[in-house]
């Protein structure tokens, strides 16, 4: 049962909280110790954090995930994981993440306590109203950028970089509905939200953030302030570019998407460019 309740908390998700890094990463900070680790350990009380709502969520969605192909596999669905002890656990967690949270910065708690309610929201009634679900589901991952900022004193950290994040999840979220539409079409199980959507529609509202997307970073990498004054930041563009066709190519040739984090975690193409990414950012930051 251990080991299906830590599968039930879906550390795999918490891959997601590597934006918790943007701060120290842009702000020039992740050679300065304290701030590198106060990073870390505010990562660590997100995932815990996240990892609560996850076992709320499976709690509050039993009924659907148990009519649902693969989400009746889930530890809490199957019964492999009582729902006294999911409740527990998550009460635990939570009764331990959020007041270390705030002895780590206040502003960082109030944003996870605010992550927390806007999710338990987003369960209840936010995920069932056409675009408010995508909306607030790109709001996790701009929520998760504010929340490193929060952490660490931050000088210089540029505003594009919050718009580029915005659209980029807003991308990551509909890509989520659309693959959840098609398979939900394939298997008649569906979201109640997914019948007012097309797919049509969708593979609209993609193209026009993703090209938002590509034009708010190639602007970050020209009028940041803190970016080195000849301009090289530029060069990471063809990265973010290859990341998003890349992602477009699997959601919509391959059918993939309603897991981003499977992804990053399973397609090697798209690995290998986000690495690339992450050395050239590095090194133009931190050594020209």
């Amino acid at each position: 049962m251990l080991i299906a309740l830590i599968k039930a908390m879906r550390p795999r998700q918490w891959i997601k909280n590597v934006l918790i890094f943007a701060a120290v990463v842009f702000d020039r900070k992740i050679g300065f110790a304290p701030a590198l680790l106060s990073t870390i350990a505010g990562v660590a009380l997100f995932s815990l954090i996240a990892s609560a709502i996850y076992l709320i969520n499976d709690i509050s969605d039993l009924a659907a995930d148990r009519n649902h192909p693969t989400k009746k596999n889930r530890p809490i669905a199957s019964g492999k994981v009582p729902i006294p002890v999911a409740r527990f656990t998550a009460i635990l967690l939570l009764a331990v993440a959020l007041p270390l949270a705030y002895l780590l910065a206040p502003e960082f708690a109030l944003i996870c306590l605010g992550y927390f309610l806007l999710n338990l929201s987003y369960s209840l009634w936010l995920k069932h109203i056409p675009l408010i679900d995508v909306l607030v589901l790109a709001s996790f991952y701009v929520l998760r950028v504010a929340a490193g900022v929060t952490i660490i004193n931050v000088e210089r950290f540029s505003p594009w970089l919050y718009i580029a994040t915005t659209f980029l999840a807003l991308f990551l979220g509909i890509g989520k509905r659309r693959a959840e539409l098609l398979n939900g079409q394939k298997s008649n199980n569906t979201r109640k939200v997914l019948s007012s959507y097309t797919l049509t529609y969708l593979d609209q509202l993609i193209m026009i953030v993703l090209t938002i997307t590509i034009v708010t970073y190639s602007l970050y990498t020209f009028f940041a302030p803190n970016l080195p004054e000849n301009q090289i930041t530029m060069l990471t563009i063809p990265f973010v570019i290859y990341g998003v066709f890349r992602y477009l190519f699997l959601i919509q040739v391959e059918g993939r998407g309603e897991a981003p984090e499977e992804i990053i975690l399973t397609d090697r193409p798209f690995q290998v460019n986000l690495i690339l990414w992450t050395i050239s950012i590095l090194l133009i930051f931190y050594f020209f």
